[in-house]
């Protein structure tokens, strides 16, 4: 966080929550005339939107007026705990035949085959 955005957050902004990461969720003190009140996110560790969970998601958008409470929304026993992006981690998916698993794969069906005349 940059030290224009912290004086600004501290001067203009009203905290309306946190989620379990730890991200600090922010809406405008005053009231703005012709406009929505403007919402923004001050992440926890290092600055990655893919940390916001779904509920906070909709309130930063104006889908919702009011965040979701996760437990108000009823967990379903198909849905999973939030996680972040893991592109770039050790934890990142790496699909069969990447380099980075060996290179190899089992064959498809649909794998390419050149035309021979």
């Amino acid at each position: 966080m940059t030290a224009g955005t912290r004086l600004c957050t501290w001067l203009n902004g009203k905290l309306v929550g946190t989620d379990e990461f730890g991200n600090r969720y922010y809406t405008e003190r005053r009231e703005p005339v012709g406009r929505k009140a403007r919402r923004w996110v001050i992440y926890q560790g290092e600055a990655e939107a893919s940390k916001v969970p779904a509920e906070w998601h909709a309130w930063l958008h104006y889908t919702t007026e009011q965040p979701i409470a996760a437990d108000v929304q009823g967990a379903k026993p198909w849905m999973r705990p939030h996680v972040p992006n893991l592109t770039g981690t050790a934890d990142a998916y790496l699909p069969p035949g990447d380099d980075r698993r060996g290179g190899r794969r089992e064959r498809s069906a649909s794998d390419y085959e050149s035309w021979r005349p």
